[in-house]
């Protein structure tokens, strides 16, 4: 399942947080903007997608449903 997988690429990257329970990843402190270049390369490779520089922007990837429906698209 998408969610299972993105949630454990997300426990990955930091072990110490619920990431279930945030609307917005980064005004939560939960990522940073290095943490989302991890989570781009874990996503590619998780899901064999191509992620464009201009795409990797906090809208696409501050919560759960954005990064499922963000994945979807690809």
């Amino acid at each position: 399942m998408t969610q299972n997988k993105i949630l454990k690429i997300l426990k990955d990257i930091r072990p110490e947080f619920n990431f279930k329970n945030s609307n917005d990843y980064f005004k939560s402190g939960l990522l940073d903007s290095l943490d989302i270049i991890i989570l781009v390369e874990n996503l590619e490779k998780e899901f064999q997608i191509k992620i464009a520089g201009e795409e990797i922007i906090p809208k696409n990837f501050s919560n759960l449903k954005k990064i499922i429906n963000f994945i979807k698209k690809k």
